[in-house]
Parts: structure tokens; C-alpha cells; sequence
């Protein structure tokens, strides 16, 4: 092993570390690998920097774009609804219906996206049927991982995998390649699902609110979290302290319990409603509204000591201004870096520019001062404030999972009239590329445009659906597959392949690479797995003397068979805890299951493409 081989492997395993502790993000390991190949001499700079000028991470990107513009339409939301209608009280119906309509949605959208919408579709039936939502979240995690299976585009391994191909001087896969394969793993999954999910009745986290599956409005929000009697509207007079200063500085919440979550202000001689954040400086003439959380606060007092004047609050808790005030229910995923923290230490208002008006602890509503409690995982904030951050909230993935948005959204839907255009946009892309004439980058292009100019989504809604982490690590991932290749790294796993099932049929071979792709995949990201062992499939088929294909697509197969763990992928870690599980419940059900997708595997992929 020669001194720059060692280097390389020994990066690649600090690599591995770094992504496993989760001390760094991964987008940043990955851009200090690129420093890291460059500053050693490794790699020259265009070399480390190959990921940024490949096809599929502009691909990736754009998919990302496609799927948001189905969520502004409202078109997946749709989809869950329509679900809960046909699916009644059969959780048999519920958790077919679920598997197959989240695997087909998943082919075409992220699959973490996608299991994010039906997190509360999954609540709502759960609350429905009387039964714990653990019987049907892990079923849907596992259809998000087999959706990435049932397309080209379903998830970015199988765009790698299929690059590497190309650059290897074959024909990359065609669009439906994998699908025959995804089919299969999906009636697979749902038969398995049906009889596993007996072992995964765990414990109901979420297990508040049972009284009514239907979705809630603002109403049953403001029973729920005993917001009743809370609210107040309360114009800033001449002469009032409030003017001229920022929220944060009057400290409102700690010293009287007021929380502002809007701000009605004359604009062009009509009142407009205004966002609230900590730095939001107030004007004569503003009209507050306000959750009083405090009940031993005396409100005439308060009005008459700060100049304030109580005005007219038609409907109960601000729900005649659901309009222009949002609400939604959030829930802190497992690794959350706000869990242990108040809502004070965090600055929840100035960064998220919304107002946590009730928490949900062990299906109770709290009272009294929220802004100091230490927040705990499984608890449920309500959030108050304009529609257009709480659709931002929804991007804050490796924070907080959006669970419930109220009826009411559907009024202020941004685009859900372009519905109609979204799924054209997204038949002509799947067109396009079937066609095999269009480069599918330029097809997804294509309908992303298209998308832009019908209105289905705005180009600031655009860059924010973009998922920038999972496009670095793409790119920081790809040098480490070059450096092994320049180093001899790829020729040594081959060889060591090769003294343990060179001599046997080639079916061993694709056996020995899903295990060691699995294996990978537990520590490090399936994107970053395909990249890595992409090169190593294509060289071990070449010194057998066998078509690369079969060897590539077990590649792509096992980089989505991510079961065994909840942290093995972000979709699993979406449902860990509304689920309520535990991590031996992942290892339970998981791997059992991986075995049977890796047979099925080793069985279909010869006879689809041969040796």
C-alpha cells in the first residue's frame, strides 16, 4: 500500500467518523475533504472539483425544485386527503393505500419531502381508528426508501450510479431500468408491512388530540392549547413608551406575558398585516396583536401605563385573521439542537420569525410562561405568525417536523390553482425523458421553467427548496471516488472482492457488494455510498469479464435499502419519534427486511440484464 493510497483511506475514514458523530454538518466535512485533496497534492484543483460541473448534481437540484412546486399546488397534499377518504377505518386499506401512493409520489419527489407531507396524514388516521401511529410509520419510512427504487430520478444514488456508467464509456440506465426491481420490493415491503407491523405498536408520543381525526382548524387548535380569552388588540396611542423602540428591547413577554405575534399598520391608506421579529420597531398608530399569556397581569393597567387603547377582536383567538395569521403544530426531531433548550436561549422569535403561542407536553396543553421551559423531545409547539414563515418552517428539516397545518391553509394556499399545471409540468419531464432524446437534466430544466412561468412557484420558494447540504456532499463525496481510482484504492477492495468470490458465480459477487454497500451506508449518507462504490462494481465486473450493469444496479439497490437503523436515513429519522420507536425497533423489522430485498436483488438483476 503506497503512502498516498494510506492517505486517501485513512481521510475517507476520518470522513466516516465525522459524519457518524454528527459533530460537524456533512456539507462541511465534505468541502473540507475537497481543501484536504487540494492542499496534499492529491488531486489537482479541477480534479477536486468535478462534482460541481457534473450533469446530476444540477439534476438533484432542479428535482428538489419539481417537488416543491407540487407542494405549493397542493397536489401531494391532495393525494393524503384523498387517502384518509377512500382508506375509512381499514387499517389494512390504510397501510396498502399509504405504501403504494408514497412509493408513486416518491418516484418523482424527494423522499424525504414526501414522508414529511404524510407524517400527518399518517396522525390523522392513527387518531381516527384508534390505534397507534407506530403501526403505520414505519411502513411509511420503508415506502419512502423503495420509492427511490421505482425511477432513474427517484433518488440521487441511482443518478450516480448511472453517471459513473457514462463516464466508464457505457449507456447509462434508462428511466424506468430500476422499476421492475422497485415493483417487486414494494409488494414485497407491503406484504412484509402487513404482518411486521404487529411488532411496532411501541409507544404514542403524539398519542393527544385521538378525539377528532379530521384535520383541525384554527378552532380546535385554540380548545387544544387553551388559547381561549388569551388574545387581545390593542392600539399604540400618542405618547406610548412602545414607540420608536424594537420588540426585543420592550421585553414584553418577560415582563407582562404579552407576546406580539402581528402587527397591523396603515400602508397606502389601508391596513396591511406585518411580520413580527425581535427587531420589528414600532409606530404610532399600530395596532398589536397580542397573546397574554399571564392571567395575574392587569390588562387596564397595562393599557393605560404603556398608552395602549383595547380595540375590537372579532372571532375567537385571531381566527378571523387566518388570512394573514398562521398557525401550525411543529414537533423536534430526535437530534434536534434546540431539545434542552428554552425558546428564550434559542431566540425562537428573531430566528424562525414566528411565536410559540402552547406547548403540548405528554398530551397536555402547559400553562404559564412557555419562554423558559426547556423544551423535550415529543413535545408539540404551536406556532403563530405569517403563512409565509410557517411554509419556511417546513424546510427546517434537521430541526423541527411541520405536523399539522389547519384548514385554513387552503385559503392562502400560494398556488394551488396551478395544480393542474404542476402535473403537466411533471408528465412532460417524465416525458421528455423516456424519449431518451432530451438530456434528462435539460427535461427536468424544462419543466422547472415551465413551473416558474405558470406560477406553480416563485423564484425565492425555488433556491430555498433547494436541499444545498445533500448537493456539497455530492460534490465533496466525488473526489474521494477519483483519489481512490488514481491511488490504487479501487484496485485493492477489488482484489480483496476477488479472493473472496472470484472463483464463484457472479451472483456471489453481487451478494458480497450489497453487504459491503449496506454496511457503508449504516455510517455514511446512500448518496455518498453509491459514489464510493460505484467505481469499485464497475472494476470488480471488468475482472471477471462480466457486463457491469447488474454489478452497478446491486449498488444502487442496496444504497436505498437503508432499514437497519433510524439515523441510516433522514426519512427513517423523520418518523422515529411520532412513531414512538426505539432503535432496536428499526433493527427488528429492518434487517429481516433488508435480507429479503437483497434475494430478491440477487435474483432479478441477472435476469434483467444479464452477464
Amino acid at each position: 500500500m503506497n503512502r498516498e493510497l494510506l492517505w486517501v483511506l485513512s481521510l475517507l475514514l476520518i470522513a466516516i467518523l465525522l459524519f457518524s458523530n454528527n459533530k460537524l454538518r456533512m456539507d462541511v466535512v465534505a468541502l473540507l475533504v475537497i481543501i484536504a485533496f487540494v492542499l496534499s497534492g492529491t488531486l489537482t484543483l479541477s480534479d477536486a472539483l468535478v462534482g460541481f460541473s457534473d450533469p446530476n448534481v444540477i439534476l438533484i437540484a432542479v428535482l428538489f425544485v419539481i417537488g416543491e412546486g407540487l407542494v405549493r399546488t397542493r397536489v401531494a397534499y391532495q393525494v393524503g386527503e384523498w387517502l384518509i377518504r377512500v382508506a375509512g377505518n381499514s387499517e389494512i386499506k390504510m397501510l396498502v393505500l399509504l405504501m403504494l401512493t408514497v412509493a408513486a409520489l416518491g418516484a418523482f419527489m424527494s423522499s424525504t419531502g414526501v414522508v414529511a407531507i404524510f407524517i400527518p396524514v399518517v396522525l390523522s388516521v392513527s387518531g381516527k381508528m384508534k390505534t397507534p401511529p407506530g403501526r403505520l410509520m414505519m411502513p411509511l419510512s420503508f415506502a419512502g426508501l423503495i420509492s427511490g427504487m421505482m425511477t432513474l430520478v427517484a433518488t440521487p444514488p441511482n443518478m450516480v450510479v448511472s453517471s459513473e456508467l457514462m463516464r466508464d464509456g457505457n449507456h447509462g440506465f434508462g428511466f424506468f431500468s430500476v422499476t421492475p426491481i422497485g415493483v417487486v420490493v414494494l409488494l414485497l415491503g407491503i406484504a412484509y408491512m402487513l404482518v411486521a407491523r404487529f411488532w411496532l405498536s411501541g409507544v404514542d408520543p403524539l398519542a393527544a388530540n385521538k378525539e377528532g381525526w379530521k384535520r383541525k382548524t384554527f378552532r380546535d387548535l385554540i380548545r387544544y392549547y387553551k388559547l381561549t380569552g388569551r388574545a387581545r388588540r390593542l392600539a399604540i396611542l400618542p405618547g406610548s413608551p412602545f414607540i420608536g423602540h424594537r420588540l426585543d428591547d420592550l421585553r414584553l413577554r418577560q415582563r407582562y406575558g404579552a407576546n406580539v405575534v402581528g402587527i397591523e399598520r396603515w400602508r397606502k391608506f389601508r391596513r396591511v398585516m406585518v411580520s413580527v421579529a425581535g427587531n420589528t420597531e414600532l409606530r404610532f398608530n399600530d395596532v398589536l396583536l397580542i397573546d397574554m399569556s399571564a392571567s395575574e397581569v392587569d390588562l387596564r393597567e397595562f393599557c393605560t401605563s404603556q398608552r395602549l387603547e383595547p380595540t375590537v377582536l372579532r372571532g375567537e383567538y385571531f381566527s378571523e385573521q387566518a388570512r394573514d395569521v398562521g398557525m401550525a403544530e411543529v414537533s423536534l426531531i430526535p437530534d434536534s439542537e434546540l431539545i434542552g433548550k428554552t425558546l428564550y436561549d434559542v431566540g425562537f422569535r428573531s430566528r424562525y420569525g414566528l411565536s410559540v403561542v402552547g406547548i403540548r407536553r405528554n398530551g397536555e396543553a402547559m400553562d404559564g410562561l412557555l419562554a423558559d421551559e426547556p423544551l423535550q423531545l415529543g413535545d408539540i409547539l404551536l406556532v403563530l405568525g405569517d403563512w409565509r414563515m410557517i411554509r419556511q418552517l417546513q424546510s427546517q428539516k434537521h430541526v423541527m417536523l411541520v405536523l399539522n397545518l389547519p384548514a385554513e391553509v387552503d385559503d392562502v394556499a400560494p398556488a394551488v390553482s396551478q395544480a393542474p399545471h404542476a402535473l403537466f409540468c411533471l408528465a412532460l419531464m417524465v416525458a421528455m425523458m423516456l424519449t431518451d432524446e432530451i438530456p434528462n437534466v435539460i427535461a427536468a430544466l424544462i419543466a422547472c421553467l415551465l413551473m416558474g412561468k405558470f406560477r406553480c412557484i416563485d423564484m425565492e420558494s425555488a433556491f430555498r427548496a433547494i436541499h444545498w447540504p445533500s448537493l456539497i456532499l455530492i460534490v465533496g463525496m466525488m473526489p474521494f471516488a477519483l483519489a481512490l481510482q488514481q491511488t490504487g484504492g479501487v484496485t485493492l477492495i477489488v482484489n480483496a472482492l476477488m479472493e473472496v468470490a472470484g472463483g464463484a458465480e457472479p451472483q456471489v459477487m453481487l451478494v458480497c457488494l450489497f453487504v459491503l454497500c449496506a454496511t457503508i451506508g449504516l455510517f455514511i449518507s446512500n448518496t455518498a455510498t453509491a459514489v464510493l462504490m460505484a467505481p469499485i462494481a464497475i472494476a470488480a465486473a471488468k475482472q471477471m469479464g462480466v457486463s457491469p450493469y447488474p454489478f452497478v444496479m446491486i449498488v444502487a439497490i442496496a444504497a436505498s435499502a437503508a432499514f437497519m437503523t433510524p439515523v441510516s436515513s433522514p426519512v427513517n429519522t423523520l418518523v422515529l419519534g411520532p412513531g414512538g420507536y426505539r432503535f432496536g425497533d428499526f433493527v427488528k423489522v429492518g434487517v429481516p427486511f433488508t435480507v429479503l430485498v437483497m434475494i430478491v436483488s440477487v435474483i432479478m438483476v441477472p435476469w434483467l440484464y444479464g452477464f
